[in-house]
């Protein structure tokens, strides 16, 4: 893709940021979820179906494209751009492995944001460890049906359409898991209310139970151990969007707390001028730098067709990390007006404790930099 379309994409996500996302981010949290106008005003700016090929209808941008546009959005709300990040993974998805019949039935609703997405692998009790889904597809003539719980969904007060895992054969791990497109209205389908959260609430967080939903053959998008493939694909594209959306939001603070700090005056200077405050945010700039270059490794490594596991984990590690520490040292800056309300920083604070959960923890992603260490480190 070329570097105009990715440009003409960050540019319309900046004003999207500006003058959708922004003016209504706080709402949004009080409301429990990113309203249906705003996703149909993100298709309608062409921000649904980033990653998905022109000859659907989509912009056709690669993994770097999409991060891009998600840490401009970011800047505002996470929460927003991760909902958007999962809409948009599933509207790849099925335009990438679905059917003819399920391109037509789904994607040009999901890329105009008439129909929400959502992704259903997260279990009560498998959620780092997805091989242990106990969701399980029971065959029922020529279909199936569904019977389990799925938890910590995002989206999930406003999805329209499931991407749901289920195990078709117990006991078997990866390679009997199957993935399935189910509409969010069909029968033997329950959701739950959303989940009560320190913040977030934007990403309508909760959960689904299945008591014996009934799917057909043609509804299945990825067969069994095919699906678990896709599945770890998809969340290691969401662990770079995870990564940049973190630079996003400790740009944004970083930025609001330079300009702060260089129009607050104490003791006949300004504040920025003092070196506690200024070295305070230098430090934050040098893992602002750092986290972006991670982050960029791993895009390069996605696009140029390499397994991109390890840089992934390495991004997400450090630049939720980052983020977390880094927004909280530029209220700290900032002073008491660091809490105001009337800057973004609480909002990002609460999104980089959250982006240390999303895709995996910062505990997993040691786990896949741990099992590396023989095979890339031993030998320096």
């Amino acid at each position: 893709m070329s570097n105009s379309a990715e440009n003409a994409a960050v540019a319309t996500a900046r004003e999207f940021a500006t003058s959708v996302i922004a003016p209504n981010a706080e709402h949004w949290e009080r409301l429990g979820r990113v309203p249906y106008d705003a996703f149909e005003r993100a298709g309608d700016a062409g921000l649904c179906g980033l990653m998905v090929p022109l000859a659907h209808g989509g912009r056709g941008l690669g993994v770097g494209g999409m991060a891009a546009v998600m840490e401009t959005l970011s800047r505002a709300c996470m929460n927003t751009a991760f909902a958007l990040v999962v809409h948009n993974n599933l509207a790849a998805f099925i335009a990438t492995f679905g059917e003819a019949a399920q391109i037509e039935r789904y994607l040009d609703e999901m890329i105009r944001g008439r129909k929400v997405g959502a992704f259903l692998l997260t279990e009560p009790n498998a959620g780092s460890d997805a091989q242990a889904i106990e969701t399980v597809a029971v065959p029922d003539g020529d279909g199936w049906r569904l019977s389990g719980d799925k938890a910590w969904i995002s989206n999930a007060m406003s999805a329209d359409v499931l991407s749901v895992y289920a195990q078709t054969e117990p006991g078997s791990g990866a390679k009997g898991i199957a993935a399935f497109l189910v509409d969010a209205d069909a029968d033997g389908i329950r959701q739950s209310d959303p989940y009560d959260l320190m913040r977030g609430h934007a990403l309508g967080t909760g959960a689904f139970h299945f008591d014996g939903c009934r799917v057909t053959r043609e509804q299945m998008i990825l067969a069994p151990g095919a699906a678990f493939r896709g599945a770890m694909a998809g969340i290691n594209t969401a662990r770079i969007n995870v990564a940049a959306m973190c630079c996003g939001m400790l740009r944004e603070s970083l930025r609001i707390a330079v300009s702060y700090a260089g129009e607050r005056q104490a003791f006949g200077r300004s504040t920025l001028e003092f070196q506690g405050l200024n070295w305070l945010l230098a430090e934050v700039a040098t893992d602002l730098e750092a986290a972006a270059a991670l982050t960029r490794d791993a895009i390069r490594c996605a696009e140029r067709g390499d397994d991109p596991t390890l840089a992934a984990a390495h991004a997400k590690k450090f630049a939720t990390r980052a983020a977390f520490d880094g927004v909280a040292e530029c209220m700290q800056a900032m002073g008491a007006a660091g809490y105001d309300a009337a800057y973004p920083l609480a909002r990002h604070l609460a999104a980089a404790k959250m982006a240390q959960f999303l895709d995996g923890t910062t505990q997993i992603q040691n786990v896949v930099i741990a099992r590396a260490l023989k095979t890339q480190y031993a030998d320096l």
